[in-house]
């Protein structure tokens, strides 16, 4: 008995003593369990919208007051004619475009009937459903009280409209997620177990030390996971074109030079975690819970960043993954060119820079 209480307290001892165990088994269960039950969440609030009022009427104001009133929904702009509504939506700045027809009170007074027009952005078919389903609940609502008040029933018909997946389909949502992950992964993790491996065995000194140019050395490391990249969007967009329907409505140059800048930014990234681990258990760690987890909480691929809280808001400004998700969606399936992406480019672009330099120094540090 004695024998088996050593061993226990030698064991507990062992993972105390371990603080990246400490994170895993005690951090890590704490992290999730907040944010899963505070954090994030699939409603979708404070949405921004466009309205195009051909009526301006006093029912058509009713109607706008009261979606400008729910939580749901936050009017960003008033349009005035239709041409402007798709100008709108590849701004990236709406998610949803009402459109009211003209005399539309003339008509529900006199035919009892009147037609308004929802347009979404289809992009995200789940955030697409669930916001025009609000809407049309809280026309259903504002209907409703008009019948209470008159003998005749009102009815407001609402037309749908799903702007670049009308047909609602799962892919146009995970193949710009599964694209960001898996390049992510791909170039950072395996790229610093590379290069830690080395360092582990004791070889890495070695070779920087050696004839070779150290730049060199980490770049031998790097180029064959930089290929192994370009193999996997390859891979990805034939089977989004042809196995899952996914069409490449815009430039495929513009598509491939975005991803070869975030496969960089994922590969100096992958080169900053081997400056700061000395193991390759060490460097697949933080890269699972520095990348894996923040592509999937924070990119927007599965959670709307807009529902979040601030904080985490602000912490997904630090995810490559989530300026790229951006680029796919505007490119791949809106169409839209440079003029609309070159700020998450440019964002990109720093983030390698910032990456880049900061394992300069450590390397220098280290050596």
């Amino acid at each position: 008995m004695e024998q088996l209480i050593t061993f226990i307290q030698k064991e507990f001892h062992h993972i105390l003593r371990d603080t990246r165990s400490m994170l895993v088994l005690i951090g890590l269960p704490i992290v999730q369990l907040l944010i899963f039950g505070f954090a994030i969440t699939t409603e979708v609030r404070n949405a921004n919208i466009a309205i195009l009022d051909n009526s301006k009427d006093e029912v058509t104001q009713s109607i706008i007051t009261k979606i400008e009133s729910s939580q749901y929904f936050d009017i960003d702009r008033s349009i005035t004619s239709n041409d402007q509504i798709e100008e709108a939506f590849k701004s990236g700045k709406i998610k949803l475009a009402i459109v009211f027809q003209q005399n539309f009170q003339n008509e529900l007074s006199h035919s009892n009937k009147a037609q308004l027009q929802i347009i979404a952005d289809a992009t995200d078919p789940n955030q697409a459903t669930t916001l025009t389903n609000y809407l049309s609940s809280i026309v259903r609502d504002y209907q409703n009280e008009l019948n209470r008040q008159n003998k005749l029933p009102y009815t407001i018909n609402t037309e749908m409209r799903m702007l670049y997946n009308p047909q609602l389909r799962g892919a146009y949502t995970s193949v710009p997620g599964v694209m960001g992950m898996i390049l992510l992964l791909i170039s950072a993790m395996m790229t610093s177990i590379a290069i830690v491996r080395e360092k582990e065995l004791g070889t890495m000194e070695i070779l920087l030390v050696s004839p070779m140019q150290p730049w060199l050395v980490v770049i031998s490391k790097v180029i064959p996971y930089f290929i192994i990249s370009l193999i996997n969007v390859a891979t990805i967009l034939i089977l989004s074109v042809f196995v899952l329907g996914l069409p490449i409505e815009g430039s495929l140059f513009l598509l491939t030079a975005s991803t070869i800048i975030y496969i960089f930014c994922a590969l100096s990234l992958g080169i900053l975690i081997s400056t700061i681990t000395e193991t390759q258990q060490a460097a697949m760690l933080i890269s699972l819970l520095g990348l894996m987890l923040p592509v999937v909480m924070l990119s927007g691929y599965a959670f709307p960043i807009a529902n979040m809280p601030t904080i985490l808001q602000i912490l997904s400004n630090l995810v490559p993954a989530k300026w790229y998700i951006i680029i796919v969606k505007n490119v791949m399936i809106k169409g839209i060119g440079i003029e609309q992406i070159w700020k998450e480019l440019l964002i990109l672009l720093a983030m390698t820079g910032t990456f880049l330099i900061i394992s300069i120094k450590r390397f220098k540090i280290r050596l």
